[in-house]
C-alpha cells in the first residue's frame, strides 16, 4: 500500500462545495481528498515542467542561453527557459511556447534530451534540444536578462535548479551539435531531496 500525503490544502469540493477529507477510497492505495457530501474523489496528479537547450554553435563553438529569473522561487538566479505546460498543448508547443515567453528567442525545436523526476515536489521536467535561430533574444517578463554561456562561462554555483543543471551537465557531456545525424540519448534522472533544500 502506498501512502502518499497530498500537499494540497484544499478544504472544500470543487462540485459541490462541501467539506472534503483525507482517505483512501475503495480499491485504492493511495490518501485522496473526497467529498463527504457528493463522494466525488479529487485526484491530484504531477505536474509537467517543459523546456528547451537552446543552442547557438558557431563555427564549431557552443553556447547555451539562459535566462536570470525576475520572479520566485529562486529570484536571480539562472536556468534554462521553462514552465509549466498548459491543457491543450503539446510538450513540444510547451517547450516553444516557454522559450518565446521566457527568452524571446527564435528556435528550431529537435528531439527530447532529457527527462527528470522531482517527486517531492510532484514535478516532472522535460527539456528538448533546439537550435538558436538568430540572436534577436530578449528577457521576458519572468526574466530579469538573457545571455549566451558557453560551458566555461556558466555560473555553476547561481543555477536555479537542479533539473537545469543536470540537463546542463548532461549536454556538455556530449559536446554535439544539435543537428547531429545521430540522435542523441535519452536522459533519464531521479532528483530526490529533502523539502527543506532550496534548490530542485
Amino acid at each position: 500500500m502506498l501512502l502518499h500525503l497530498q500537499k494540497s490544502d484544499m478544504k472544500f469540493c470543487s462540485e459541490c462545495a462541501h467539506p472534503v477529507s483525507l482517505k483512501i477510497p475503495p480499491d485504492d492505495s493511495h490518501l485522496r481528498f473526497v467529498c463527504d457530501r457528493c463522494h466525488t474523489i479529487h485526484y491530484q496528479n504531477p505536474k509537467v515542467v517543459v523546456g528547451s537547450i537552446p543552442v547557438w554553435d558557431q563555427e564549431g563553438k557552443i553556447k547555451i542561453l539562459l535566462c536570470r529569473r525576475a520572479i520566485e522561487p529562486r529570484y536571480g538566479y539562472w536556468t534554462l527557459p521553462a514552465g509549466f505546460m498548459e491543457n491543450g498543448e503539446t510538450t513540444s508547443q510547451a517547450a516553444m511556447r516557454e522559450t518565446r515567453e521566457e527568452s524571446g528567442a527564435n528556435i528550431e525545436l529537435h528531439e527530447l534530451f532529457s527527462l527528470l523526476n522531482v517527486p517531492h515536489v510532484d514535478q516532472v521536467h522535460l527539456f528538448y534540444r533546439a537550435t538558436l535561430l538568430d540572436l534577436n533574444y530578449l528577457a521576458g517578463t519572468e526574466s530579469l536578462e538573457v545571455a549566451l554561456f558557453s560551458e566555461s562561462e556558466i555560473p555553476w554555483d547561481e543555477i536555479a535548479f537542479l533539473t537545469s543543471y543536470h540537463t546542463l551537465k548532461f549536454f556538455f557531456s556530449e559536446a554535439t551539435s544539435p543537428e547531429t545525424v545521430t540522435p542523441s540519448r535519452l536522459y533519464c534522472h531521479d532528483i530526490l531531496r529533502p523539502l527543506n533544500l532550496k534548490n530542485l
